[in-house]
């Protein structure tokens, strides 16, 4: 089972499954199209967009884990 984590940047996460940029749109991160964001790790986007990024980090993961 793949899971991601912190460090991972929000272009190797979206490239993951066609479904994860719904839900980093969902958490309040609407900039994932953007070509700086595709460099960000998701502690530095989640940092910017004052998230709390071990909660997106397990939403994400517990989606993985239904596939």
């Amino acid at each position: 089972m793949v899971q991601v984590n912190k460090d991972m940047t929000i272009g190797e996460v979206i490239q993951l499954d066609q479904f994860i940029p719904a839900i980093l749109m969902r958490s309040g991160m609407h900039c994932i199209g953007c070509p700086s964001a595709q460099g960000e790790s998701l502690a530095e986007a989640s940092m910017v967009h004052g998230m709390d990024v071990e909660e997106l980090v397990a939403q994400i993961n517990d989606y993985l884990a239904t596939k």
